[in-house]
């Protein structure tokens, strides 16, 4: 009888879980399908740049998904730059209004945004901005526009470039669970927080050299704008000079501080509309709903562009990480595809899994051979991401990408200290001398190190390999400026480890040279899960993303993010060619 009304339940439960969902996909179609006909771009009106969300290099979305314009977790670098393009020729678009506040984007994606609105400028149209508070990267973007303006107390920071890398010596020693090391490289520093307490002179030059390289293409590019000598800039930034709004506006890099209703003023000056009448403004999300179905690229034929962005991992692949199968038959379908002539991959990936690495490597060479491939660097391209990289005809990188990181690492999690504190002891039985290779209760032994550091050495000396002849250099060459040693994409140009600095649209356009097209259209790979599909997973993965929320909440955001990312160590699997450190520069 109970297990019949248990049944009954069980049954009941899911019916109610299906109807909900069901009324939900109604639901959510109707909202879909008045979504389009609700945006009216009118005569006379300003596109307002405000990113609400972390931006991708792309987000995968299908232009026929009915769903794509109700998921806002990312916006989409491509839909950024298409949507600018787009406006730069919309009669209706007078100008832009750059509103945002803490842009979650890379250095390389905002020098690419920039960029953008500068070509946007080109067109007799203007570009404003205003902002109650202009952290670092914000006004890095915003100082391309005509005019920028700031709320009377609102605040600015500008003092250059920092990082900080967080060490985790001692919180083993604390907690008995530690991680064995094996490594090759004297910069390959992505373990050093597991050996020591505090960073190596190795570490803190490579760090210095890179912050400090990245720093001076953002003051040359600032310079040009504000028409601020670089050295002012830096003396601006060493003095805080802009730490308030008057002292922002006296030193040249604001033009003024006003609250956001004179701001308006001007606008409507700008644009010739009367003070008492509004302005009429289009969200970006909203022109992006119109962007999309304007082609900038024209053409019977089309460049294919296929985007690897994320950690490298052992799996499918997704928006957020590399796996091998999507990249793989992304690029199976762009060879295959007749109306494709040249390939450009994106990359923009700290690494990862060396073996996933090396398969997609492998693919790019024999891509190559049918044709043209071109490779592009977004905000990162190392170790891992690197290693795919070469695998290309020509690479591009931006000024501001990270790179290089030539050297691999193995990470293997131990608990011996904590097992033995607790009265945990575990005794293994095995077949043969070395069936019982490792054991996370045990110390590692000198056998399954040797084993190991074999195993890393092998991986090094081939991706040294994979560099030297794809960069047409001597091993003994790249060796040199390996060592896991990271470099900004201006210095990795001036070693030769890419072939220009540009940007994505650089990299296509050469594409397009190396086949032989003047007209083309551009095509996008790979295809992500639907917006109902991710619905679906998400939905089932409630209860893990409410218990992480809630950790998160209890222990604090600095202290989860350790967490997350002493845990991120240990699930690596394999040899790994990884970014020396995680970097979050300010």
């Amino acid at each position: 009888m109970k297990f019949l009304r248990n049944l009954l339940a069980s049954i009941l439960g899911s019916l109610v879980a299906f109807m909900i969902i069901v009324g939900m996909f109604f639901i959510f179609m109707a909202l879909v399908g008045s979504m389009d006909d609700s945006v009216v771009v009118k005569k006379n009106s300003v596109l307002e740049l405000s990113f609400v969300a972390p931006v991708l290099d792309y987000t995968g979305k299908d232009d026929n998904d009915p769903f794509a314009a109700l998921w806002v977790e990312e916006l989409g670098l491509d839909e950024i730059l298409h949507s600018i393009a787009v406006a730069k020729n919309d009669d209706n678009i007078e100008g832009i209004s750059l509103t945002t506040g803490f842009l979650q984007a890379g250095i390389s994606q905002t020098r690419e945004i920039r960029k953008a609105l500068i070509n946007f400028k080109s067109s007799g149209k203007f570009v404003m901005a205003h902002s109650d508070v202009y952290a670092q990267r914000d006004y890095y973007l915003a100082s391309a526009a005509d005019e920028v303006y700031i709320n009377p107390v609102g605040v600015l920071d500008f003092k250059g470039l920092a990082t900080e890398v967080l060490f985790y010596k001692g919180l083993q020693e604390k907690t008995g669970i530690k991680m064995e090391v094996i490594r090759h490289g004297k910069y390959k520093s992505a373990v050093e927080p597991f050996l020591s307490d505090t960073m190596s002179d190795e570490n803190r030059t490579q760090i210095k050299e890179l912050i400090t390289s990245i720093w001076s293409v953002i003051v040359d590019d600032i310079s040009e704008s504000r028409n601020i000598t670089p050295q002012n800039l830096n003396i601006i930034a060493d003095t805080l000079g802009g730490r308030t709004p008057e002292y922002a506006v006296a030193s040249g890099l604001l033009d003024g501080a006003l609250h956001y209703d004179q701001y308006e003023d001007l606008l409507k000056e700008k644009i010739g509309v009367a003070e008492d009448e509004e302005l009429n403004y289009v969200g970006l999300m909203d022109y992006m709903q119109k962007a999309k179905l304007k082609k900038i690229n024209k053409g019977s034929d089309d460049i294919a562009v296929i985007y690897a962005q994320g950690e490298i991992l052992i799996g499918e692949g997704g928006k957020n990480y590399i796996g091998e199968k999507l990249i793989v038959d992304a690029l199976h379908k762009a060879i295959d595809n007749k109306n494709v002539k040249a390939i450009v991959l994106r990359v923009d990936s700290p690494g990862g899994s060396a073996l996933v690495s090396d398969i997609i490597w492998r693919e790019m060479q024999l891509a190559k051979k049918e044709k043209p491939l071109v490779v592009s660097f977004g905000n990162v391209a190392a170790s891992g991401g690197y290693y795919i990289g070469v695998g290309g005809d020509m690479i591009f990188a931006e000024p501001t990408t990270i790179t290089g990181s030539i050297g691999v690492f193995g990470t293997i999690p131990n608990v011996h200290e904590l097992a033995e504190s607790m009265g945990v002891n575990a005794e293994q039985v095995g077949t043969n001398k070395n069936s019982v290779d490792y054991s996370f209760f045990e110390p590692m032994t000198d056998t399954f190190r040797n084993v190991m550091q074999e195993s890393i050495e092998e991986t090094y000396d081939t991706f040294l390999d994979r560099v030297s002849k794809g960069r047409n250099m001597s091993v003994e060459r790249v060796n040199e400026i390996a060592q896991g040693r990271v470099w900004s994409g201006v210095d990795a140009h001036a070693l030769g480890l890419v072939d220009e600095l540009g940007n994505l649209e650089d990299a296509i356009i050469a594409a397009a040279d190396m086949a032989g097209l003047e007209e083309y259209g551009v095509k996008k790979y790979p295809r992500y899960k639907s917006g109902f599909e991710q619905f679906m997973e998400d939905y089932g993965s409630v209860k893990t993303k409410i218990g992480e929320s809630i950790i998160q909440e209890e222990i604090g955001t600095e202290a989860y993010k350790i967490l997350k990312e002493f845990k991120q160590f240990t699930k690596q699997e394999g040899v790994q060619a990884k970014m020396p450190f995680s970097l979050n520069i300010k």
